[in-house]
């Protein structure tokens, strides 16, 4: 439940406009932060912004773009001085598609926003962050960037692995700047689009019983870790995969 634990805290979520995005910055701004909402669709950031009032700002934000990133943290500067917050979250899915059937533009793609974006975004707010004494980044990744390799789309996967990696490196290599960066790694969540990917019975029932927990994560579940994360209480939390899945990576 909101309990303010994000008060005073100014963050920047990519991906915002909506699905777990758009919840990420929901319940940011219900404890307390202000939000920037980062998404190439403006027509519903735009309308998320309004709907969550004048503790946030919708900037069209293109990932893979370095000038929109730039852009980005000019408007948090100007709006609210600085930033305190990154949370990574856009991100491309996919079906599994084996390797030599994957177009290398569309792998490139894939790279590009789930892994390249993270890497600009970390790029931008750096700077940012030790000019203001600290920061945190969250990277939403998933646990296909830790395990479960058969069952996961080559590409996807790959990107994930490789966030994995960057957080890591960020945490050791920024943390006498006062920056932390973890990750958080989502099981499947029980959305509309995951209930009509594993639309009948059998494909369901094979999915969950790679999942110990025997269900799918809540979005509020994975949105509560990544709270955690960008709070004061994970102060000394850094260079973590927190894996929220139900158990799946035990196995």
């Amino acid at each position: 439940m909101p309990n303010g634990r994000l008060e005073g805290k100014r963050a920047l979520v990519t991906g915002a406009a909506g699905g777990l995005g758009a919840a990420i910055a929901a319940r940011f701004v219900a404890d307390g932060a202000r939000v920037l909402l980062g998404d190439v669709d403006r027509a519903r950031g735009e309308q998320l912004a309004r709907d969550l009032g004048d503790r946030t700002v919708f900037v069209t934000l293109d990932v893979a773009a370095p000038p929109a990133w730039n852009k980005a943290m000019e408007i948090a500067a100007t709006a609210w001085g600085g930033l305190d917050v990154l949370v990574n979250n856009a991100a491309l899915a996919s079906p599994i598609v084996p390797i030599e059937q994957r177009d290398p533009a569309d792998w490139d793609r894939m790279m590009a926003i789930n892994l390249g974006g993270p890497f600009l975004g970390a790029r931008a707010a750096l700077p940012v962050f030790r000019a203001g004494g600290g920061g945190v980044i969250v990277n939403v990744s998933s646990v296909a960037g830790l395990g479960q390799s058969g069952i996961m789309d080559p590409a996807y996967a790959c990107s994930k692995a490789g966030l994995t990696m960057l957080t890591r490196i960020i945490a050791a290599q920024h943390a006498r700047d006062g920056v932390r960066c973890n990750s958080v790694h989502p099981g499947p969540i029980d959305t509309p689009l995951a209930r009509a990917t594993y639309a009948d019975t059998e494909t369901l029932a094979q999915r969950l019983s790679r999942i110990p927990a025997g269900r799918f994560a809540q979005v509020e579940e994975v949105v509560a870790a990544i709270v955690y994360l960008a709070s004061e209480e994970s102060a000394y939390v850094t260079g973590v995969a927190l894996g929220v899945d139900g158990g799946a990576l035990v196995q």
